[in-house]
């Protein structure tokens, strides 16, 4: 039975008054007076004081314990209260409520109304004062604006401490448990409240998934601690706030459960869902509402491709295709092939010649006369050679004018030299315009790009994307385990802290004026630097590392970044530690190996403007200081520091172009050597001076280095930039195919009989190889003027100035070189030194020459005659090597799917420079992807229109709006790359105005901007003493001036700016400056439309190229769903984008080319060769040669680039050079097959592997020594496996293909190819394209030839 309260308090007050006795009498001055006089022993006066404070000590303790039992001794009943009124407030400002039981209060009318507006569920009676109303009110409207557009959610929360504060039935389920003394009062210490879990778990369920936009994250990181459950919540909404920290100024215990004796009873108030329709939420803060599950998160695709399992074996299904295909073709190959080889051994089987028959009647019968001291040596009386081969139309007109043209330049040489130099030494006047282009922009995206195009749209209506400057500090890993320790321990703080003392100081020098960090920095809020940093948590003062609490602090701060106030940046945001800390996993931020510093820097759109030029100098000094002052503090601490700036890549891009000078330049005096050695005779000791050709061979050399100056000098006058690649490659690339035709015109000389004037054997080698380097050439420029058709520029210009060059390369070895022949010839002849012409001695070279008509083929020609040609003979041989090139070009195929599309940034830079780290470092380290902004166009804001409602993510928004599907795209991070729902400036502002909001949007009685409460001039802290102007503020809006809490188009108008000039504090954590400064462009809008507004997000963690070219593809196959739902135009922009838009269709554009380049050399092959089945045969080698190589990127893991495509496509032009020339000299060789092959093989095939392969070979190698990575991967290694399998495929594939096995196909053992000069005009036209020269024309009827 509980005892009435009378009984306590009368028992308290006989217990007080007898202590009170106590201490009265003790407390006598007549007691003192005898002690001051000594009229007592010190001893008694001592026991008596002693005596004196323990009374006073128990009289105050026994006070206290009294008076909270009798307090505690509460009455728990219906419309009681539990505390009412404020019986103080603590030193911070915050009020305390009275620890005293009271009946319930009826308020009047105006605190009534009051009390209805927030609280709509407390009716009649109250348990609170105004002040404690008032004190109600200014608490939860913090946290009003991160809940309201979630009116569900906002409900829930509000009902939670409307009960605790006002609820008529308080004592029901509140209980003091403690008291504490403020200013003398007795005051509220803690308490218990009951409440049930069936209200925590609806709470917390309608604002789970509620957004805070400003921050891309839960508006429960602010105001739960990023709680995961009702209880967390819970806890930390009962926790005893601190000083100066927001929270209750009383702890509170939140218990599910009660003794039932006590009289008290859980408070169960009924929540609302945040699916309920009448207080909708967004799809985006309600992903579980009913209007929302039609619109459920796509399904991620299923990652890997179709793959085929057999027992334990797995392979991809189009590599299972192509062992299959394989298989199917190499046993019908086989079975065919055994079985014509057993009929040809019958001779039943045996086929009897034919004759050819012509329109006239007159039979021809080809005649096949060996004339081993004649080789290919041309007539003059038509297309027709002496041992009866016929050519094509355009191979005789081809071959008379190379007969009538040689004669002509052995005779005029001089004319022909001065002449061909002449025009190209005109050509390169236009070097004085030379420019070289180095910014990334400018090489790597079109002008055409629509990402570019983008790009430009974002820069001029929004603002240009901040440059970043960022330090990369991390621990060394564990030599054993291999893990690296947490970065975060207190000497590693300090030294950041050094670290940013000595960043602050630079003091960079720009047109004699000084320019520092703050003068560039980025600053949100117009005061402090937005720098990234975790030294943010201490407000990037040193001072305050001891005062908050040293590393202890800084980790709190990892978890409670949203919402303690000591963790706030400088800068007055929130900082998000994943941005600050790098190596962690999930949250684990105290396991962080690395420190991550961003510093962004105000951007511009004028590159040249001052503000970018300041930026560039300030970079500069920052990258220097790192190199000098930074990185061996920071080694000494046994850490690594990786740095980089905005214009690092620039300036790195300018560094290589001196990097690999040596190396190049190697390259090409190692070629010179080559082609010096080539060139010339056979060394004898007794006649190296006269029949080398080192004087040749370097006039070889300046010929083409003119070419290259010549066509660099002509695209420079018409004003197109040049690049590095080009100044490097070009020459080079040139080089190697000059080298070629310099190689095949002396060896065709050499080849003719010596008896002859000069002019008729240059004569005779131009009609011999003249046709097969005009077709190479031609096949070559063709090719590399298709790469003029990919976007990026840099590979554009490349194909552009390698085309021209070629040409004119081309040109000038067929007059300026033939002419330099012709001079050295006569040297020779006239017994002159070859690098001093001038030098004329008397010898025995021409007189041991002339011992013989013709000179006897070197050891590579006699090896190709006598050794190749024969193996390759071989029947199984033959089936050997085709089984084996079709195996690996099968291969070669299944591979190609392997190739990932992309550039690493690391390949185009030199390998010593320092960015080689900082992007491996950015890999390993960084847990936070790209911004990435979704971009509006023309957004109509007007009353009439629905776009607000399709944009906006807050109640009463479309279910498919914008936001809400980028919120729902986060969901599946595997496929979109979006990491978070993106910060809604559209969101923000419709809350801020609304009337819920009502810290927010304010007005002054004159109807100008009123700002909130904890702001000045309304704040207390004012220096314009101004504390209580803003008392007559308020709202903007009530809900009657609204239409469905959607604002006018002259509301939207008139508070737009307010919003975005607005800062935002603990009072109104939605204003707009800062966080959306930049996002509306505010120019036009007064018409009802804002031309440009932008929604930002992130990407996820992008670490490999294939991730940065997917999150692009998706990024915009989401917003072109999207804006085709919305009718809406929509964009995504992220500062990447531009550089990896040409990989969307990487593929496409390198197919399209390639097909483009290998038709043009079939059909260059078909006009000069007029041979269907030539051109075909070549167009299959060549093709072989390109796929080949695609697989030899795949193993080498070389990526699919503008670079690399430009590389396959030359690849088709030099693959030219190995299968042209053979096929051309097999062409016009007589015999049979076998001797023709061996007559191909023993000139062209020895010409191929010194004059093509070799040269090619010789200076490859010397690129593997190469500082930056680009020449090593993209030239040395594409290049190198170009030229091994160009060697093989011409010098083993082709003529086994096209030489051995036409014949079975087609029974034909003559020349392919022999298109007639007669006939009528259709006729011709019919000839010129012949097949293969199976075809003969007989009258008005075609017949098939054979032997």
């Amino acid at each position: 039975m509980r005892l009435p309260l009378g009984f306590h308090l009368a028992v308290a007050l006989f217990q007080v008054r007898l202590l009170w006795l106590c201490s009265l009498l003790f407390d006598l001055p007549a007691f003192w007076f005898f002690c001051e006089e000594r009229l007592c022993s010190h001893q008694q006066c001592d026991v008596v004081l002693k005596i004196r404070r323990l009374c006073k000590f128990l009289y105050l303790a026994v006070v206290r314990f009294v008076l909270q039992e009798t307090i505690l001794q509460q009455t728990h009943s219906a419309e009681y209260c539990a505390m009412y009124d404020i019986c103080g407030a603590r030193s911070d400002g915050k009020v305390v409520n009275c620890p005293f039981g009271s009946p319930s209060v009826k308020p009047d009318d105006l605190l009534s109304s009051k009390i209805q507006s927030l609280c709509p569920t407390i009716t009649g009676n109250v348990c609170c004062t105004e002040a404690q109303f008032d004190t109600l009110r200014t608490q939860v409207q913090q946290a009003i604006p991160f809940l309201v557009g979630c009116p569900a959610c906002l409900r829930n929360f509000l009902n939670l401490f409307c009960e605790l504060s006002c609820s008529p039935n308080q004592s029901l389920f509140i209980n003091v448990t403690s008291v504490s003394k403020v200013m003398n009062n007795l005051t509220v210490g803690g308490i218990d409240f009951y409440i049930t879990d069936t209200f925590g778990e609806g709470l917390y369920d309608s604002c789970k998934d509620v957004k805070f936009g400003t921050m891309n994250t839960r508006a429960l990181e602010f105001i739960g601690a990023g709680a995961k459950n009702f209880r967390e919540w819970y806890a930390f909404i009962g926790r005893r706030a601190g000083l100066d920290v927001p929270g209750s100024p009383y702890a509170i215990n939140f218990r599910s459960s009660v003794d039932e004796s006590s009289g008290m009873s859980p408070m169960n108030d009924t929540t609302y869902s945040c699916g309920d329709t009448s207080l909708g939420c967004s799809c985006g803060d309600c992903p579980a509402s009913s209007v929302c599950t039609n619109s459920a998160p796509p399904t991620p695709p299923k990652k890997g491709a179709c793959s085929v399992r057999i027992g334990s074996l797995k392979a991809r299904c189009i590599e299972f295709a192509a062992a299959i295909l394989y298989i199917v073709l190499v046993s019908m190959f086989l079975g065919w092939g055994f079985m014509h080889r057993k009929n040809e051994r019958s001779p039943a089987s045996r086929p009897k010649p034919l004759l050819n028959v012509t329109d006239s009647g007159v039979i021809h019968q080809l005649k096949r006369q060996k004339d081993e001291n004649i080789p290919m040596q041309m007539l003059e009386d038509g297309p027709q050679i002496s041992s009866g081969v016929q050519l094509s139309v355009v191979q005789g007109y081809m071959s008379r004018f190379y007969r009538r043209y040689g004669k002509w330049v052995a005779r005029n040489p001089i004319l022909v030299l001065c002449s061909s130099v002449g025009v190209v030494l005109l050509l390169c006047l236009g070097l004085v315009r030379f420019k070289v282009e180095t910014r990334p922009e400018k090489l790597w995206v079109g002008p055409g790009s629509k990402a570019a195009e983008e790009k430009q749209f974002f820069d001029n209506h929004l603002a240009p994307f901040y440059r970043i400057e960022q330090l990369i500090l991390a621990t060394k890993p564990d030599t054993v385990h291999g893990k690296s320790p947490s970065i975060v321990t207190e000497d590693n703080i300090k030294l950041l802290f050094e670290i940013q003392k000595k960043v602050d100081g630079i003091r960079a020098n720009y047109s004699g004026s000084l320019v520092t960090l703050t003068d560039m920095c980025v600053k949100p809020l117009g005061q402090d630097c937005a720098t990234q940093s975790v030294l943010q948590y201490f407000k990037m003062d040193p001072g305050n590392y001891d005062g908050y609490g040293g590393v202890e602090h800084i980790e709190y701060c990892f978890q409670h970044y949203t919402s303690a106030d000591t963790c706030m940046s400088a800068f007055k945001a929130p900082l998000d530690p994943s941005t600050a800390l790098g190596g962690f996993s999930g949250n684990n931020f105290s396991e962080a190996s690395a420190f991550v510093v961003t510093y962004p820097l105000n951007n511009a759109i004028d590159k040249e403007g001052n503000v970018s030029k300041k930026a560039v100098a300030w970079e500069k000094a920052f990258v220097q200081l790192v190199k000098d002052e930074l990185l061996p503090m920071v080694q000494s601490k046994n850490l690594t520091l990786a740095f980089s700036s905005e214009s690092s890549v620039e300036e790195e891009l300018k560094r290589e172009s001196t990097a690999d000078a040596i190396t190049i330049l190697i390259s090409y005096l190692v070629m010179f050597a080559y082609i010096s050695l080539t060139l010339g005779d056979t060394p004898r000791f007794t006649s190296f001076y006269m029949s080398s050709k080192v004087l040749l061979g370097f006039s070889g050399v300046i010929l083409v280095m003119l070419s290259v100056l010549g066509s660099v000098g002509f695209f420079s006058a018409l004003g197109v930039k040049s690049t590095l690649i080009i100044m490097e490659v070009i020459p080079f690339l040139v080089l190697a195919v000059g080298v070629d035709n310099m190689c095949i015109l002396v060896q065709a000389v050499k080849r003719q009989q010596m008896e002859l004037p000069l002019e008729g054997r240059i004569s005779n080698a131009l009609v011999e190889v003249g046709p097969s380097i005009t077709l190479a050439s031609l096949a070559e420029v063709l090719a590399f003027a298709v790469g003029s058709f990919i976007p990026m520029p840099a590979c554009r210009v490349f194909s552009m100035f390698a085309a021209l060059a070629v040409l004119l390369d081309f040109l000038l070895q067929v007059t300026a070189f033939v002419a330099l022949i012709s001079f050295d010839f006569l040297r020779a002849e006239d017994h002159r030194v070859d690098c001093l012409p001038c030098l004329k001695i008397s010898g025995s070279y021409t007189d041991s020459e002339k011992g013989s008509s013709q000179k006897k083929p070197g050891l590579l020609a006699r090896y190709m005659k006598e050794v190749h040609a024969p193996v390759l003979g071989l029947w199984g041989v033959k089936l050997v090597v085709i089984c084996v090139f079709s195996a690996f070009a099968l291969a070669s195929i299944a591979l190609c799917t392997r190739i990932e599309p992309g550039l690493e940034q690391q390949i185009v830079l030199p390998r010593d420079s320092y960015l080689q780290g900082y992007f491996n470092n950015i890999s390993e380290y960084l847990r936070v992807g790209p911004p990435l902004y979704f971009v509006v166009k023309n957004y109509n804001y007007s009353s009439e229109s629905r776009q607000t409602n399709q944009l906006c993510s807050i109640n009463h928004c479309d279910s498919d709006s914008l936001l809400n599907e980028i919120a729902r795209a986060s969901l599946v991070p595997e496929s979109s790359y979006i990491a978070k729902p993106a910060a809604s400036w559209l969101d923000d502002y419709l809350v801020w105005i609304s009337p819920e909001a009502f810290g927010c949007c304010r007005k002054f009685t004159n109807g100008s901007f009123c700002p909130p409460d904890d702001q000045p001039p309304c704040s207390d802290g004012s220096t314009s003493g101004l504390g209580g102007v803003c008392k007559d503020c308020t709202t903007c809006f009530r809900h009657s001036d609204l239409q469905s809490d959607r604002p006018s188009t002259t509301q939207f108008k008139e508070k737009l700016p307010w919003f975005l000039s607005a800062l935002p504090s603990a009072d109104c954590a939605k204003g707009g400056h800062g966080a959306y400064t930049s996002s509306v462009e505010l120019r036009g809008y007064e018409d009802g439309i804002i031309q440009a507004s932008a929604f930002r997000t992130f990407h996820t963690p992008l670490n490999k190229q294939t991730d940065y070219v997917n999150s692009l593809r998706a990024a915009r196959e989401f917003s072109s769903r999207v804006s085709d739902s919305l009718k809406i135009e929509i964009f995504p922009y992220s500062v990447f984008y531009m550089f990896f838009e040409q990989y969307l269709d990487i593929w496409r554009t390198a197919l399209i080319n390639l097909a483009i380049a290998i038709g043009a050399v079939f059909i260059v092959c078909l006009v000069i060769t007029c041979s269907l089945w030539s051109s075909a045969i070549i167009l299959l080698v060549l093709a072989m040669i390109v796929v080949d190589l695609m697989g030899v990127m795949a193993i080498l893991n070389i990526q699919l680039n503008a670079v690399s495509v430009v590389n396959l496509v030359m690849s088709v032009g030099i693959a030219v050079e190995f299968c042209v020339h053979i096929t051309h000299a097999f062409l016009v060789s007589s015999g049979d097959r076998n001797q023709r092959t061996k007559e191909a093989l023993g000139t062209m095939g020895a010409s191929v592997f010194s004059g093509i392969t070799l040269t090619k070979l010789v200076g490859v190698i010397v690129l593997c020594f190469s500082r930056t990575e680009v020449f090593v991967v993209y030239y040395f290694q594409m290049y190198l496996a170009l030229v091994l399998l160009g060697f093989l495929h011409g010098l083993v594939f082709l003529p086994v293909s096209s030489m051995d096995f036409p014949h079975v196909l087609f029974s034909s053992t003559i020349p392919p190819l022999q298109c007639l000069d007669k006939g009528s005009w259709a006729e011709k036209a019919v000839e010129m394209l012949c097949f293969a020269g199976s075809i003969k024309h007989v009258g008005p009827t075609f017949k098939m030839r054979a032997d």
